[in-house]
């Protein structure tokens, strides 16, 4: 690793790619000739608005998001996404959602205060261990749009084949599964990632929303910023945007465009991810909880046989140079965030070190 940066396995914010962090800091304090950093910028200026528009144009090259489909840069992540789901979606029927760990849970909960929710399937059983099977979902005909943590960043579980949701509209929380493999949008409706896990600074949520879904009839006490219609009218310009994060975020897509899209990142991370768990299925000191068919590759939890043995693991792992490695305060043990800028070197030096403190400790 260069300019003594660590492997950070955070599960975000998150490690970007050096060589965006490079670009980056190439341009800090005079972006292409401007005068200023974009940190500086007026959002109104050509400068910035050409970035603006070229890091969607960018992004809807990356995943082949059709003509109909709006992208919208706003400013928040998951909580405000939580809400604005209900706010924008819910018409007087039902929002079904799937319930698979924590953020699912947070997303339910938003969702209850503005109106009637339905849990069609859970995981809760087991701990959240596992995605429950949605192929033959029990889903209500009013039922407005049925809703997924795609990967849930807590539990490390991730979908890898979407609910049969009988053709009502799919929304899908992809914040730290976003960009890690191909994506087929026609298959959702909406789809919103909070950008601090995957593709960028903290701060902002990327939306991409069917154009038929933004609606203006909203109830009354829906604010201004929290209509989806606000930011796609006025190009996600409504009020000032995330500007950093935009820019940023814009050079992220460039990157994996020019390392082969998100085909050639999902084998990279399928790749990452085989030499953890590898490692973890044969140890007789570490394990990993979740059921191998529902597997994240971005987020891989793990434990020791005690709690004191976790704190001891994470401490060991912080004085040899490797940072993050504790679980969410909710569940305990270690977690590895694995995300696209996490170099497999940086995976394979912690499966070394691992084995060594399982040699030594065991």
């Amino acid at each position: 690793m260069k300019y003594g940066r660590t492997y950070n396995f955070s599960a975000g914010p998150a490690m970007m790619p050096e060589e965006v962090l490079e670009e980056i800091a190439a341009e800090m304090m005079n972006y292409r000739g401007s005068g200023m950093c974009v940190m500086e910028m007026s959002h109104r200026s050509k400068v910035f608005m050409d970035i603006a528009a070229e890091a969607e144009a960018d992004l809807r090259k990356l995943m082949g998001i059709p003509d109909n489909y709006k992208v919208l840069f706003v400013q928040g992540g998951g909580t405000v996404q939580f809400a604005m789901v209900a706010m924008n979606l819910l018409k007087g029927g039902v929002a079904c959602y799937v319930e698979t760990g924590a953020w699912s849970k947070k997303a339910i909960a938003e969702a209850k205060k503005y109106g009637e929710v339905k849990i069609v399937a859970s995981s809760k059983d087991k701990n959240f261990t596992y995605i429950p099977d949605c192929s033959d979902l029990d889903i209500p005909e009013n039922a407005d749009y049925v809703y997924i943590c795609e990967n849930e960043t807590i539990n490390g579980t991730t979908f890898f084949e979407l609910p049969n949701t009988k053709g009502k509209i799919l929304v899908s929380d992809q914040s730290s599964m976003f960009l890690s493999r191909p994506c087929d949008v026609s298959k959702y409706g909406l789809i919103w990632a909070g950008v601090q896990k995957n593709v960028g600074p903290a701060g902002m949520a990327v939306v991409i929303v069917r154009e038929d879904l933004i609606r203006e009839d909203l109830a009354e006490y829906v604010p201004t910023y929290m209509s989806y219609k606000t930011h796609a009218d006025n190009d996600s310009m409504y009020n000032t945007p995330n500007c950093w994060a935009i820019y940023c975020c814009g050079k992220v897509f460039k990157y994996l465009q020019k390392t082969g899209g998100l085909e050639a990142m999902h084998q990279r991370n399928v790749e990452k991810a085989a030499i953890l768990y590898d490692f973890l299925d044969q140890s007789k000191f570490f394990s990993a909880p979740v059921e191998k068919a529902s597997r994240s590759l971005m987020n891989v939890p793990f434990v020791s046989p005690s709690k004191e043995q976790d704190a001891e693991v994470v401490a060991a792992t912080k004085a040899a140079g490797f940072d993050n490695l504790k679980g969410h305060k909710s569940v305990g043990g270690l977690r590895a965030s694995i995300y696209n800028a996490m170099p497999k070197e940086g995976v394979e030096a912690l499966v070394e070190f691992l084995k060594k403190y399982e040699a030594e400790h065991a």
